[in-house]
């Protein structure tokens, strides 16, 4: 009986651990989409954000990210953030995000020239911890979903915000 007790525990620990290295990398076609994660929403506003370690095209033709959607939101558009003269930071809507033949694009947190996926009409706050779908449609590789997790980012300008043990 113990024999057996262990055996299901060890073969749940397992699973457990093997699910977040999976969860983070997922193929579509020549693209990888590295470590999908949002961060934490702030009270009181109804937006949230979707970052991307990176999405590497490992093919010979260039593809594009035309659309998303979640149902963690109402709707999803893809922004680009951009330092102009005098440190003005502009975020707009753009129609597409170019993902060229053997390039990585990188949508990361707190990149002063970069794109997110912005979420608009949140359906709950994004906590930390917490794990939703999003679906990516790709004008080549087609339509992909994969599992985004909300973390605070490990930023050099938020790591002086967190303890360490």
């Amino acid at each position: 009986m113990k024999r057996r007790t262990l055996a299901a525990l060890l073969l749940s620990l397992s699973g457990a651990m093997a699910v977040p290295v999976m969860a983070h990398d997922f193929k579509a076609g020549a693209l990888r989409i590295d470590h999908p994660y949002a961060t934490p929403s702030r009270p009181g506003l109804n937006t949230g954000a979707v970052y991307f370690r990176g999405i590497r095209n490992s093919g010979p033709v260039s593809d594009r990210l035309l659309s998303a959607r979640t149902p963690a939101a109402a709707s999803v558009e893809i922004h680009r953030m951009q330092m102009l003269q005098g440190d003005v930071m502009q975020m707009r809507a753009v129609p597409a995000l170019e993902i060229p033949a053997g390039a990585t694009v990188d949508l990361k947190h707190g990149m002063p020239d970069g794109y997110h996926l912005m979420l608009i009409g949140l359906k709950a706050p994004l906590k930390d911890g917490d794990r939703f779908p999003i679906t990516l449609n790709f004008e080549k590789a087609g339509t992909h979903e994969v599992k985004v997790w909300v973390q605070t980012p490990r930023s050099r300008s938020s790591a002086s915000d967190h303890k360490h043990h």
